[in-house]
Protein backbone atom coordinates (compact mmCIF):
# COMPACT_ATOMS: atom_id res chain seq x y z
CA UNK A 1 0.00 0.00 0.00
CA UNK A 2 3.13 2.09 -0.12
CA UNK A 3 5.09 3.98 2.13
CA UNK A 4 4.45 6.56 4.75
CA UNK A 5 5.91 10.12 4.92
CA UNK A 6 6.58 12.19 7.78
CA UNK A 7 4.93 15.22 5.58
CA UNK A 8 1.94 13.47 5.09
CA UNK A 9 1.04 13.15 8.82
CA UNK A 10 0.82 16.72 8.98
CA UNK A 11 -2.72 15.72 7.11
CA UNK A 12 -5.71 14.89 9.21
CA UNK A 13 -8.62 13.29 7.43
CA UNK A 14 -11.65 12.11 9.69
CA UNK A 15 -13.91 9.59 7.95
CA UNK A 16 -17.93 8.77 8.63
CA UNK A 17 -19.23 6.16 7.22
CA UNK A 18 -22.91 5.43 6.53
CA UNK A 19 -23.93 2.53 8.81
CA UNK A 20 -24.49 -0.34 6.23
CA UNK A 21 -21.60 -3.06 5.90
CA UNK A 22 -21.86 -1.99 2.08
CA UNK A 23 -20.94 1.58 2.96
CA UNK A 24 -18.99 0.70 6.00
CA UNK A 25 -16.23 -1.81 4.65
CA UNK A 26 -14.98 0.38 2.16
CA UNK A 27 -15.04 3.69 3.34
CA UNK A 28 -12.71 2.05 6.36
CA UNK A 29 -10.56 0.45 3.38
CA UNK A 30 -10.19 4.03 2.01
CA UNK A 31 -9.23 5.36 5.39
CA UNK A 32 -6.31 2.43 5.84
CA UNK A 33 -4.89 3.23 2.17
CA UNK A 34 -4.50 6.94 3.63
CA UNK A 35 -3.07 6.03 6.39
CA UNK A 36 -0.88 4.10 4.88
CA UNK A 37 0.57 6.89 2.82
CA UNK A 38 1.33 8.85 6.34
CA UNK A 39 -1.84 10.15 6.90
CA UNK A 40 -3.51 11.31 10.36
CA UNK A 41 -6.98 9.17 10.11
CA UNK A 42 -9.85 9.97 12.33
CA UNK A 43 -13.06 7.15 12.06
CA UNK A 44 -16.37 8.56 13.64
CA UNK A 45 -19.14 5.41 14.02
CA UNK A 46 -21.34 4.24 16.54
CA UNK A 47 -20.54 1.75 19.50
CA UNK A 48 -22.60 -1.12 17.81
CA UNK A 49 -20.95 -0.51 14.79
CA UNK A 50 -17.32 -0.09 16.15
CA UNK A 51 -16.91 -3.88 16.50
CA UNK A 52 -17.35 -4.17 13.21
CA UNK A 53 -13.92 -1.95 12.75
CA UNK A 54 -12.18 -2.20 15.21
CA UNK A 55 -10.52 -5.71 14.59
CA UNK A 56 -9.27 -4.54 10.74
CA UNK A 57 -7.72 -1.26 12.11
CA UNK A 58 -5.55 -2.57 14.96
CA UNK A 59 -4.14 -5.15 12.75
CA UNK A 60 -3.11 -2.28 10.73
CA UNK A 61 -0.66 -0.56 12.49
CA UNK A 62 -1.19 2.66 10.96
CA UNK A 63 -2.55 6.14 12.58
CA UNK A 64 -6.13 5.82 12.74
CA UNK A 65 -8.42 6.60 15.92
CA UNK A 66 -12.05 5.57 16.28
CA UNK A 67 -14.04 7.82 17.73
CA UNK A 68 -17.74 6.88 18.76
CA UNK A 69 -21.20 8.93 18.53
CA UNK A 70 -24.05 7.63 21.07
CA UNK A 71 -27.06 6.67 18.18
CA UNK A 72 -30.59 7.53 19.58
CA UNK A 73 -32.30 4.07 18.87
CA UNK A 74 -34.44 4.88 21.84
CA UNK A 75 -35.35 8.65 20.43
CA UNK A 76 -36.58 6.89 17.28
CA UNK A 77 -38.14 4.31 18.30
CA UNK A 78 -35.47 1.70 17.55
CA UNK A 79 -34.40 -1.26 19.46
CA UNK A 80 -31.24 -0.45 21.94
CA UNK A 81 -27.88 -1.45 19.91
CA UNK A 82 -29.78 -1.49 16.41
CA UNK A 83 -27.26 0.77 14.91
CA UNK A 84 -26.65 -0.49 11.73
CA UNK A 85 -29.19 -1.23 8.79
CA UNK A 86 -28.45 -4.67 8.78
CA UNK A 87 -29.88 -5.19 12.11
CA UNK A 88 -33.36 -3.20 11.46
CA UNK A 89 -36.17 -5.28 12.46
CA UNK A 90 -37.30 -4.95 9.28
CA UNK A 91 -37.63 -2.71 6.47
CA UNK A 92 -40.13 -0.75 7.52
CA UNK A 93 -37.94 0.78 10.34
CA UNK A 94 -35.70 1.92 7.88
CA UNK A 95 -36.70 5.96 7.88
CA UNK A 96 -36.52 6.11 11.46
CA UNK A 97 -32.82 4.58 11.07
CA UNK A 98 -32.44 7.77 8.73
CA UNK A 99 -33.99 10.04 11.59
CA UNK A 100 -31.23 8.45 13.97
CA UNK A 101 -28.54 9.13 11.65
CA UNK A 102 -29.37 12.66 10.91
CA UNK A 103 -29.85 13.43 14.93
CA UNK A 104 -26.44 12.91 15.24
CA UNK A 105 -25.51 16.21 13.27
CA UNK A 106 -24.63 18.23 17.06
CA UNK A 107 -22.61 15.35 18.25
CA UNK A 108 -20.72 15.33 15.05
CA UNK A 109 -20.51 18.94 14.87
CA UNK A 110 -19.01 19.07 18.44
CA UNK A 111 -16.61 16.30 17.44
CA UNK A 112 -14.88 18.55 14.93
CA UNK A 113 -14.84 21.43 17.09
CA UNK A 114 -12.77 19.23 19.51
CA UNK A 115 -10.53 17.57 16.97
CA UNK A 116 -10.10 20.18 13.93
CA UNK A 117 -9.44 17.85 11.00
CA UNK A 118 -8.28 19.43 7.54
CA UNK A 119 -11.41 17.86 5.80
CA UNK A 120 -14.11 15.01 5.78
CA UNK A 121 -15.01 12.14 3.97
CA UNK A 122 -19.10 11.30 4.44
CA UNK A 123 -20.88 9.45 2.46
CA UNK A 124 -23.22 10.42 0.05
CA UNK A 125 -26.15 9.21 2.01
CA UNK A 126 -25.54 11.72 5.06
CA UNK A 127 -25.89 15.11 3.15
CA UNK A 128 -26.03 16.76 6.07
CA UNK A 129 -22.58 16.56 7.30
CA UNK A 130 -21.81 19.16 4.53
CA UNK A 131 -23.25 22.21 6.45
CA UNK A 132 -21.89 20.63 9.70
CA UNK A 133 -18.52 20.60 8.24
CA UNK A 134 -18.76 24.05 5.91
CA UNK A 135 -19.78 25.76 9.01
CA UNK A 136 -16.60 24.79 10.70
CA UNK A 137 -14.58 25.85 7.66
CA UNK A 138 -13.86 22.14 7.12
CA UNK A 139 -13.67 20.74 3.06
CA UNK A 140 -16.10 17.65 2.58
CA UNK A 141 -15.25 14.95 0.48
CA UNK A 142 -17.95 12.61 -0.88
CA UNK A 143 -18.04 9.26 -0.60
CA UNK A 144 -19.36 7.77 -3.57
CA UNK A 145 -20.50 4.44 -2.89
CA UNK A 146 -20.73 3.04 -6.60
CA UNK A 147 -18.65 3.24 -10.20
CA UNK A 148 -19.08 6.54 -12.48
CA UNK A 149 -21.14 5.05 -15.16
CA UNK A 150 -24.17 5.02 -12.41
CA UNK A 151 -23.48 8.49 -11.60
CA UNK A 152 -22.50 9.60 -15.64
CA UNK A 153 -25.94 7.91 -16.62
CA UNK A 154 -28.30 9.72 -13.52
CA UNK A 155 -26.54 13.07 -14.81
CA UNK A 156 -27.30 11.99 -18.45
CA UNK A 157 -31.09 11.16 -17.48
CA UNK A 158 -31.14 14.77 -15.49
CA UNK A 159 -29.54 16.94 -17.85
CA UNK A 160 -31.49 15.83 -20.72
CA UNK A 161 -34.82 15.11 -18.79
CA UNK A 162 -34.98 12.19 -20.75
CA UNK A 163 -38.07 10.67 -18.49
CA UNK A 164 -39.89 13.93 -18.37
CA UNK A 165 -40.07 13.25 -22.89
CA UNK A 166 -40.93 10.09 -23.14
CA UNK A 167 -43.87 9.37 -24.87
CA UNK A 168 -46.84 8.09 -21.79
CA UNK A 169 -46.85 4.36 -23.68
CA UNK A 170 -43.17 4.24 -23.20
CA UNK A 171 -41.30 0.77 -21.43
CA UNK A 172 -37.91 1.85 -22.20
CA UNK A 173 -35.66 4.29 -23.09
CA UNK A 174 -31.80 5.19 -24.39
CA UNK A 175 -29.49 7.35 -22.06
CA UNK A 176 -28.69 10.07 -24.13
CA UNK A 177 -24.97 11.22 -24.19
CA UNK A 178 -23.16 8.28 -22.94
CA UNK A 179 -19.61 6.82 -24.69
CA UNK A 180 -22.00 3.56 -24.89
CA UNK A 181 -25.59 2.93 -25.92
CA UNK A 182 -26.76 2.12 -22.73
CA UNK A 183 -30.57 1.04 -23.21
CA UNK A 184 -32.70 0.49 -19.83
CA UNK A 185 -36.41 -0.33 -19.06
CA UNK A 186 -38.91 2.25 -16.98
CA UNK A 187 -38.65 -0.31 -14.04
CA UNK A 188 -35.12 -0.61 -13.73
CA UNK A 189 -34.93 3.31 -13.19
CA UNK A 190 -34.72 4.75 -9.39
CA UNK A 191 -37.61 6.76 -10.17
CA UNK A 192 -39.81 4.01 -10.50
CA UNK A 193 -38.57 2.02 -7.69
CA UNK A 194 -41.05 1.23 -5.11
CA UNK A 195 -40.71 2.16 -1.99
CA UNK A 196 -43.30 2.07 1.02
CA UNK A 197 -44.53 5.90 1.37
CA UNK A 198 -42.53 6.28 4.40
CA UNK A 199 -39.73 4.85 2.96
CA UNK A 200 -39.73 6.87 -0.68
CA UNK A 201 -40.25 9.86 1.34
CA UNK A 202 -36.98 9.65 3.04
CA UNK A 203 -35.09 9.14 -0.35
CA UNK A 204 -36.74 11.94 -2.24
CA UNK A 205 -35.47 14.13 1.53
CA UNK A 206 -32.09 12.84 1.21
CA UNK A 207 -31.81 12.93 -2.65
CA UNK A 208 -32.90 16.42 -2.79
CA UNK A 209 -30.36 17.15 0.02
CA UNK A 210 -27.97 15.76 -2.10
CA UNK A 211 -28.41 17.72 -5.70
CA UNK A 212 -28.49 20.83 -2.85
CA UNK A 213 -24.89 20.14 -1.26
CA UNK A 214 -23.17 17.62 -3.20
CA UNK A 215 -21.89 19.84 -6.13
CA UNK A 216 -20.26 22.63 -3.31
CA UNK A 217 -18.32 19.78 -1.94
CA UNK A 218 -14.87 19.62 -2.80
CA UNK A 219 -15.06 16.89 -4.31
CA UNK A 220 -16.05 12.94 -4.92
CA UNK A 221 -13.59 9.86 -3.89
CA UNK A 222 -14.64 6.69 -6.13
CA UNK A 223 -14.29 3.30 -5.47
CA UNK A 224 -13.55 2.54 -8.71
CA UNK A 225 -9.91 2.39 -10.88
CA UNK A 226 -9.39 4.65 -14.62
CA UNK A 227 -8.62 1.06 -16.64
CA UNK A 228 -12.17 -0.22 -15.93
CA UNK A 229 -14.16 2.89 -17.12
CA UNK A 230 -11.89 5.11 -18.50
CA UNK A 231 -14.42 6.75 -20.48
CA UNK A 232 -16.82 7.22 -17.77
CA UNK A 233 -13.99 9.06 -15.87
CA UNK A 234 -13.94 11.53 -18.48
CA UNK A 235 -17.05 11.93 -18.77
CA UNK A 236 -17.57 13.18 -15.20
CA UNK A 237 -14.68 14.91 -14.85
CA UNK A 238 -15.57 16.97 -18.16
CA UNK A 239 -18.93 16.71 -18.69
CA UNK A 240 -20.52 17.01 -15.42
CA UNK A 241 -17.83 18.86 -13.99
CA UNK A 242 -17.04 17.77 -10.98
CA UNK A 243 -13.51 16.98 -9.07
CA UNK A 244 -13.69 13.18 -8.42
CA UNK A 245 -10.49 10.24 -7.34
CA UNK A 246 -10.48 6.98 -8.46
CA UNK A 247 -8.65 5.28 -5.80
CA UNK A 248 -9.92 1.62 -6.15
CA UNK A 249 -10.42 -1.18 -5.67
CA UNK A 250 -9.86 -0.11 -2.21
CA UNK A 251 -10.37 -4.11 -1.12
CA UNK A 252 -7.23 -4.76 -2.48
CA UNK A 253 -5.77 -3.20 0.59
CA UNK A 254 -6.48 -6.31 2.31
CA UNK A 255 -3.64 -8.18 1.26
CA UNK A 256 -2.91 -10.91 4.61
CA UNK A 257 -5.48 -14.12 5.10
CA UNK A 258 -6.24 -12.27 8.47
CA UNK A 259 -7.44 -9.01 6.78
CA UNK A 260 -9.28 -10.96 4.57
CA UNK A 261 -11.10 -12.43 7.12
CA UNK A 262 -11.69 -10.17 9.49
CA UNK A 263 -13.11 -7.86 6.89
CA UNK A 264 -16.33 -7.28 8.60
CA UNK A 265 -17.69 -10.60 8.91
CA UNK A 266 -19.10 -12.50 12.16
CA UNK A 267 -15.97 -13.74 13.60
CA UNK A 268 -17.66 -16.17 15.73
CA UNK A 269 -19.16 -17.71 12.61
CA UNK A 270 -18.08 -21.21 11.41
CA UNK A 271 -19.07 -21.28 7.94
CA UNK A 272 -16.13 -18.93 6.99
CA UNK A 273 -13.43 -22.00 8.18
CA UNK A 274 -15.49 -25.15 6.64
CA UNK A 275 -15.96 -23.36 3.32
CA UNK A 276 -12.83 -22.78 2.87
CA UNK A 277 -11.59 -26.03 3.92
CA UNK A 278 -14.47 -27.28 1.49
CA UNK A 279 -12.89 -24.89 -1.42
CA UNK A 280 -9.25 -26.89 -0.61
CA UNK A 281 -10.60 -30.03 -2.16
CA UNK A 282 -12.68 -28.86 -4.95
CA UNK A 283 -10.55 -28.60 -8.68
CA UNK A 284 -9.24 -25.40 -10.14
CA UNK A 285 -12.08 -23.05 -11.62
CA UNK A 286 -14.67 -25.48 -11.00
CA UNK A 287 -16.66 -24.05 -7.76
CA UNK A 288 -19.80 -21.15 -8.49
CA UNK A 289 -20.13 -18.93 -5.96
CA UNK A 290 -23.63 -17.38 -5.40
CA UNK A 291 -24.18 -14.42 -3.00
CA UNK A 292 -26.84 -11.26 -3.34
CA UNK A 293 -24.95 -9.18 -0.88
CA UNK A 294 -25.44 -7.87 2.98
CA UNK A 295 -29.03 -5.96 1.92
CA UNK A 296 -30.52 -8.48 -0.63
CA UNK A 297 -33.60 -10.02 1.67
CA UNK A 298 -35.39 -13.30 -0.73
CA UNK A 299 -38.62 -14.44 0.10
CA UNK A 300 -38.75 -18.77 1.17
CA UNK A 301 -39.75 -19.25 -2.62
CA UNK A 302 -37.21 -18.01 -4.25
CA UNK A 303 -34.28 -19.05 -1.95
CA UNK A 304 -35.89 -22.88 -3.27
CA UNK A 305 -35.59 -22.03 -7.07
CA UNK A 306 -32.11 -20.87 -6.73
CA UNK A 307 -31.37 -23.92 -4.27
CA UNK A 308 -33.08 -26.13 -7.03
CA UNK A 309 -31.58 -24.84 -10.06
CA UNK A 310 -28.05 -25.02 -8.81
CA UNK A 311 -28.76 -28.90 -7.97
CA UNK A 312 -30.08 -28.88 -11.74
CA UNK A 313 -27.32 -27.01 -13.41
CA UNK A 314 -24.53 -29.54 -12.31
CA UNK A 315 -21.47 -27.79 -10.89
CA UNK A 316 -20.02 -27.29 -7.89
CA UNK A 317 -20.91 -24.36 -5.81
CA UNK A 318 -21.40 -21.89 -2.36
CA UNK A 319 -24.92 -20.54 -2.04
CA UNK A 320 -25.26 -17.39 0.77
CA UNK A 321 -28.85 -17.41 1.92
CA UNK A 322 -27.94 -14.90 5.22
CA UNK A 323 -29.10 -15.83 8.48
CA UNK A 324 -32.99 -15.41 7.93
CA UNK A 325 -33.60 -18.24 5.51
CA UNK A 326 -35.36 -20.82 7.17
CA UNK A 327 -35.12 -24.97 7.41
CA UNK A 328 -38.10 -25.05 5.08
CA UNK A 329 -37.49 -22.81 2.19
CA UNK A 330 -34.81 -25.15 0.70
CA UNK A 331 -35.68 -28.42 -0.75
CA UNK A 332 -36.48 -31.09 1.24
CA UNK A 333 -33.01 -32.87 2.34
CA UNK A 334 -30.64 -30.23 -0.04
CA UNK A 335 -28.17 -28.69 2.53
CA UNK A 336 -27.80 -33.04 3.75
CA UNK A 337 -27.64 -34.27 0.09
CA UNK A 338 -25.37 -31.75 -0.88
CA UNK A 339 -22.94 -32.06 1.90
CA UNK A 340 -23.33 -36.04 1.72
CA UNK A 341 -22.33 -36.07 -2.14
CA UNK A 342 -19.62 -33.21 -1.79
CA UNK A 343 -21.24 -30.95 -4.43
CA UNK A 344 -22.33 -27.80 -2.18
CA UNK A 345 -22.01 -25.79 0.15
CA UNK A 346 -24.83 -23.33 2.09
CA UNK A 347 -23.82 -20.56 4.55
CA UNK A 348 -26.12 -18.72 6.28
CA UNK A 349 -23.80 -16.09 7.89
CA UNK A 350 -21.43 -13.66 7.18
CA UNK A 351 -19.29 -14.99 4.04
CA UNK A 352 -15.88 -14.64 3.87
CA UNK A 353 -16.11 -13.01 0.17
CA UNK A 354 -12.78 -11.55 -0.28
CA UNK A 355 -11.09 -15.33 0.63
CA UNK A 356 -13.76 -17.15 -1.40
CA UNK A 357 -13.71 -15.06 -4.48
CA UNK A 358 -9.69 -15.47 -4.45
CA UNK A 359 -9.51 -18.67 -4.47
CA UNK A 360 -8.28 -21.10 -7.01
CA UNK A 361 -11.13 -23.36 -7.01
CA UNK A 362 -14.06 -20.71 -7.33
CA UNK A 363 -14.76 -20.20 -11.57
CA UNK A 364 -17.60 -18.38 -11.57
CA UNK A 365 -19.25 -15.77 -9.49
CA UNK A 366 -23.61 -14.98 -9.74
CA UNK A 367 -23.92 -11.54 -8.20
CA UNK A 368 -26.21 -8.81 -7.52
CA UNK A 369 -24.03 -6.56 -9.09
CA UNK A 370 -23.75 -4.03 -5.88
CA UNK A 371 -20.67 -2.24 -6.66
CA UNK A 372 -18.46 -3.89 -3.96
CA UNK A 373 -19.39 -7.23 -5.02
CA UNK A 374 -18.66 -5.94 -8.95
CA UNK A 375 -15.06 -4.89 -7.83
CA UNK A 376 -14.35 -7.69 -5.82
CA UNK A 377 -14.95 -10.05 -9.09
CA UNK A 378 -13.25 -8.14 -11.34
CA UNK A 379 -10.43 -8.07 -8.81
CA UNK A 380 -9.96 -11.96 -8.38
CA UNK A 381 -10.22 -11.77 -11.99
CA UNK A 382 -13.49 -13.88 -12.66
CA UNK A 383 -16.34 -13.87 -15.09
CA UNK A 384 -19.53 -13.23 -13.52
CA UNK A 385 -24.07 -13.93 -14.17
CA UNK A 386 -25.57 -10.40 -13.90
CA UNK A 387 -28.69 -10.55 -11.54
CA UNK A 388 -29.06 -7.19 -10.69
CA UNK A 389 -32.05 -6.58 -8.34
CA UNK A 390 -32.45 -2.45 -7.32
CA UNK A 391 -30.79 1.03 -7.60
CA UNK A 392 -27.76 0.92 -9.49
CA UNK A 393 -27.66 -2.71 -9.81
CA UNK A 394 -28.83 -2.37 -13.12
CA UNK A 395 -26.39 0.25 -14.31
CA UNK A 396 -23.78 -2.55 -12.81
CA UNK A 397 -24.86 -4.77 -15.18
CA UNK A 398 -24.29 -2.92 -18.17
CA UNK A 399 -20.55 -2.14 -17.12
CA UNK A 400 -20.27 -5.93 -16.93
CA UNK A 401 -22.23 -7.33 -19.50
CA UNK A 402 -21.73 -4.82 -22.63
CA UNK A 403 -18.56 -2.80 -21.95
CA UNK A 404 -16.45 -4.68 -20.34
CA UNK A 405 -17.55 -8.14 -21.76
CA UNK A 406 -16.95 -10.83 -18.83
CA UNK A 407 -20.25 -10.76 -17.51
CA UNK A 408 -23.71 -12.87 -18.50
CA UNK A 409 -27.39 -11.67 -17.94
CA UNK A 410 -29.89 -13.14 -16.35
CA UNK A 411 -32.83 -11.01 -17.67
CA UNK A 412 -33.82 -9.40 -14.08
CA UNK A 413 -36.77 -6.92 -15.33
CA UNK A 414 -36.45 -5.12 -12.40
CA UNK A 415 -40.36 -4.17 -11.45
CA UNK A 416 -40.51 -6.37 -8.30
CA UNK A 417 -41.76 -9.58 -9.69
CA UNK A 418 -39.61 -12.63 -9.67
CA UNK A 419 -37.36 -13.17 -12.68
CA UNK A 420 -35.05 -15.86 -12.14
CA UNK A 421 -35.85 -17.72 -14.94
CA UNK A 422 -33.00 -18.57 -17.40
CA UNK A 423 -30.14 -17.72 -14.70
CA UNK A 424 -29.38 -22.05 -15.14
CA UNK A 425 -28.30 -21.19 -18.69
CA UNK A 426 -26.50 -18.35 -17.94
CA UNK A 427 -24.57 -19.89 -15.13
CA UNK A 428 -23.90 -22.24 -17.74
CA UNK A 429 -22.39 -19.97 -20.45
CA UNK A 430 -20.21 -18.51 -17.51
CA UNK A 431 -18.55 -21.64 -16.35
CA UNK A 432 -18.58 -23.91 -19.95
CA UNK A 433 -16.11 -24.14 -22.19
CA UNK A 434 -16.14 -22.86 -25.81
CA UNK A 435 -14.44 -19.53 -27.70
CA UNK A 436 -16.76 -17.32 -26.19
CA UNK A 437 -17.00 -18.55 -22.70
CA UNK A 438 -12.65 -18.96 -22.92
CA UNK A 439 -12.55 -15.02 -23.86
CA UNK A 440 -14.94 -13.94 -21.27
CA UNK A 441 -12.57 -15.68 -18.84
CA UNK A 442 -9.36 -14.62 -20.62
CA UNK A 443 -10.87 -10.57 -20.23
CA UNK A 444 -11.71 -11.29 -16.53
CA UNK A 445 -8.10 -12.04 -16.13
CA UNK A 446 -6.76 -9.41 -17.60
CA UNK A 447 -9.10 -6.64 -15.52
CA UNK A 448 -8.01 -8.22 -12.34
CA UNK A 449 -4.61 -7.66 -13.34
CA UNK A 450 -5.09 -4.07 -13.97
CA UNK A 451 -7.08 -4.06 -11.11
CA UNK A 452 -4.22 -5.17 -9.03
CA UNK A 453 -1.45 -2.31 -10.92
CA UNK A 454 -3.67 0.14 -10.24
CA UNK A 455 -3.61 0.18 -6.14
CA UNK A 456 0.27 -0.38 -6.86
CA UNK A 457 2.97 1.92 -6.51
CA UNK A 458 2.71 4.30 -9.73
CA UNK A 459 -0.38 2.80 -10.68
CA UNK A 460 -3.76 4.85 -11.40
CA UNK A 461 -5.09 4.91 -8.52
CA UNK A 462 -2.39 4.65 -6.27
CA UNK A 463 -1.28 8.17 -7.84
CA UNK A 464 -4.53 9.35 -7.47
CA UNK A 465 -4.38 9.39 -3.67
CA UNK A 466 -0.96 11.13 -3.61
CA UNK A 467 -2.44 13.91 -6.15
CA UNK A 468 -5.15 14.29 -3.25
CA UNK A 469 -3.05 14.35 -0.47
CA UNK A 470 -0.67 16.76 -1.83
CA UNK A 471 -3.79 19.29 -2.83
CA UNK A 472 -5.17 18.72 0.37
CA UNK A 473 -1.24 19.44 2.21
CA UNK A 474 -1.25 22.85 -0.28
CA UNK A 475 -4.50 23.88 0.77
CA UNK A 476 -3.99 23.60 4.82
CA UNK A 477 -0.43 25.09 3.78
CA UNK A 478 -2.07 28.32 2.30
CA UNK A 479 -4.74 28.57 5.46
CA UNK A 480 -1.93 28.77 7.98
CA UNK A 481 0.26 31.39 5.68
CA UNK A 482 -3.47 33.33 5.39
Amino acid sequence: MGSTTAANGNLHMLFFPYMAQGHMLPMVDIAKLFAARGVYVSIVTTPANATLIRPTIHRSNFPITLHLLTFPSAAVGLPEGCENRSSLPSDSHRSSFYRGIAMLRQPFDDLLKQIRPDCVVTDMFMPWTYHVATDRGIPRLVFDGTGFLPRCADDALQRHRTLDNLPPDASSFTHPGLPHRIDMLLSQTHEHSKRPPGLAASFDAINSQRKEVDPKSYGVLVNSFYELEPKYVEYYRKVVGRKAWHIGPVSLCNQDVADKSLRGGDHESLDGDRCLKWLDEQKPGSVVYVCFGSATVFAGEQIREIAMGLEAAGHSFILVAGRSAKEEWFPEGFEERINGEGKGMLIRGWAQQLMILNHAAVGGFVTHCGWNSLLEGISAGLPMVTWPLFADQFYNEKLLVQVLEVGVAVGEKGDGEWGGGGWEEAEGEVMGSGEEADGRRRRARDLGEKARRAVEMDGSSYDNIGNLIRELLERKAKLNAA
